[in-house]
């Protein structure tokens, strides 16, 4: 069986699209049908339904599914198993991360990264920490550096490497900004614009809560940062956000005595499954990069 067309097969259910498996894959559209059709031949079974331009998986698809991603992963598993013995630093690193991380993080490591390993092909992707995660899982991504879960995962290895203090802040002229001393119990009385519930940073802040009865006043949400500090320099409500993003004269930071919230930031690998040396130098840069902040 031609691992060439598993890979088109998985691309093309995994989304649903043969142009997007073809942007994936590097490929063009009439290359992903022509090996998606080889398999479908081998097989003597349609593995997709076409109807009014929508893609869906036949109950043979369904059943290959799982079994070629096994093959796939096992495959993959191999190759980097093999290719560390030579104690090279090469190939192909796909590795998931979260647009704050990319944007705060992730640079200098990155810089030095390419420097000293540029016959790596870096593929990164960006998405919330707690999809990568599930693409680690999945085996779509061998490496994901992001917030790491607070509970465990089974079959997740996770490397802690950046501490990063969050911080409640609101705009300048929010009633709260003038209170020397702010509690979690007034807080919630007012709108707040946070990120989305289910994602592991608004956990941390909801397990804050908890205890003490506490529900929140979500007026928006959002995964973006970036939107998030946008929204409360203009008033639209308090936020928790990372420290780094609270040193700008449209916020002011609240002084509140307890809790003190905190996550971290880190790598996250499969358990059963073989790290490439190039994900292990990357996170080693990461790494290196921490030391360069101390």
């Amino acid at each position: 069986m031609d691992i060439n067309a598993l890979k088109a097969f998985l691309a093309v259910a995994e989304s649903t699209s043969f142009s997007h498996a073809a942007e994936q894959l590097h490929l063009t559209q009439p290359a992903v049908s022509k090996r998606v059709a080889s398999l479908e031949s081998e097989l003597n079974t349609r593995l997709f339904d076409r109807i009014s331009r929508k893609i869906s998986l036949t109950e043979a698809g369904r059943q290959l599914l799982p079994r070629a991603r096994r093959m796939i992963y096992e495959l993959e598993d191999i190759r980097r198993s093999i290719a560390n013995l030579a104690g090279e630093v090469g190939g192909r690193l796909i590795m998931g991360t979260s647009h704050h991380i990319g944007l705060r993080r992730l640079p200098p490591a990155l810089k030095r990264y390419s420097r000293r390993y540029p016959e790596v092909q870096l593929d990164i992707r960006f998405m919330d920490s707690e999809t990568a995660c599930g693409a680690v899982l999945q085996g779509d991504l061998e490496l994901a550096i992001v917030t790491l879960p607070t509970e465990p995962i089974t079959n997740l290895t996770t490397q802690p490497i950046w501490h990063d203090p969050l911080l409640f802040v609101v705009a300048k002229e929010h009633p709260l900004a003038a209170r020397p001393l702010v509690s979690l119990a007034d807080l919630v009385e007012y709108q707040a614009v946070l990120v989305a519930e289910g994602t592991y940073t608004r956990g941390i802040l909801e397990r804050a809560l908890r205890p003490l009865g506490l529900s929140l006043k979500v007026g928006m949400a959002t995964n973006y940062f970036e939107t998030l500090k946008m929204m409360v320099s203009i008033g639209l409500g308090w936020s928790l956000l990372p420290e780094s993003m609270t040193h700008d004269p449209d916020l002011k930071v609240l002084d509140i005595a307890e809790p003190r919230l905190s996550r971290t930031l880190g790598a996250v690998t499969h358990t059963n499954r073989s790290i490439s040396n190039a994900a292990r130098a990357m996170v080693e840069a990461c790494l290196e990069s921490l030391k360069g902040e101390v």
